[in-house]
């Protein structure tokens, strides 16, 4: 996993950019509140460590948008020909 980030302080924009594997997937719920259940990304690379944490709106809109993409990739061939 790759994250880039941006951030505003004193001396201008600040990026970050770090990577490291997905270790674990939390869903945190909420009994009294369903609809403020969140699903944390914690994950690890070799300096850097994190965790994101994600709506239940956000995971539907995420869905949205990459289901379409996944039914175009399942019908890709690659062909290579010889000359």
């Amino acid at each position: 996993m790759n994250i880039k980030t941006k951030k505003q302080n004193s001396d201008g924009q600040v990026r970050l950019e770090t990577s490291g594997k997905l270790k674990e997937i939390l869903i945190n719920e909420d009994f009294l509140n369903p609809k403020k259940a969140k699903i944390s990304l914690c994950f690890r690379g070799k300096s850097s460590s994190g965790i994101i944490e994600l709506t239940l709106r956000e995971i539907e809109i995420i869905n949205k948008k990459v289901l379409p993409g996944l039914d175009l990739m399942k019908n890709v061939k690659v062909m290579k020909f010889k000359k």
